[in-house]
């Protein structure tokens, strides 16, 4: 009897084998690299988080635009907030979503917005995914330290108060 199922189980590897072997070309569309794998860094600390922000602040405030700016760890985990004079309260909750959800996707949150507005939604049912411009992950030296979120202007406006914090990094 241990001689049949043996036999039975070889029979059935050898067949499970070339089907679970991996293909030698990949399907139309399907990258060979994976893409935003960036690699994690040390956790950002609250000074570079403070200075990010004081940035991103710094170019609003020159625009006159209320935002609010979240900042955090590469976890999603909240280290810094800062909400300008007169902000709108949503603002507050939807900072630290764009944050999280590029420090969490390793991407900026335009990548979703830009396509929703080329007409690919099936990302949306993605947990903690935001489709608006102003989330931008944080990259110090190669590697993903946090992530910045600013809200309360439109799309754009939050993406140019994201960008100069990040760029703050440099």
């Amino acid at each position: 009897m241990n001689c049949v199922k043996r036999a039975l189980l070889a029979a059935a590897l050898n067949v499970a084998i070339p089907i679970l072997a991996p293909a030698q070309t990949l399907p139309p569309g399907v990258p060979a690299v994976m893409p935003f794998d960036i690699p994690y860094g040390a956790p950002i600390s609250l000074a570079q988080a403070q200075k990010v922000a004081a940035a991103a602040a710094a170019t609003a405030s020159r625009w006159n635009w209320k935002e609010a700016i979240a900042i955090v760890d590469p976890a999603g985990q909240l280290v810094y907030f800062e909400r300008m004079d007169d902000t709108q309260f949503a603002s507050v909750g939807i900072a630290q979503d764009k944050a999280r959800a590029a420090a969490l996707y390793r991407r900026p949150t335009k990548i979703f917005q830009d396509l929703v507005d080329h007409g690919d939604p099936n990302f949306l049912s993605l947990r903690g995914v935001v489709a608006a411009d102003g989330g931008l992950p944080l990259i110090l030296n190669g590697k993903l330290i946090g992530a910045i979120g600013a809200s309360g202007g439109t799309s754009p406006q939050d993406g140019v108060v994201a960008a100069a914090g990040a760029a703050a990094l440099k």
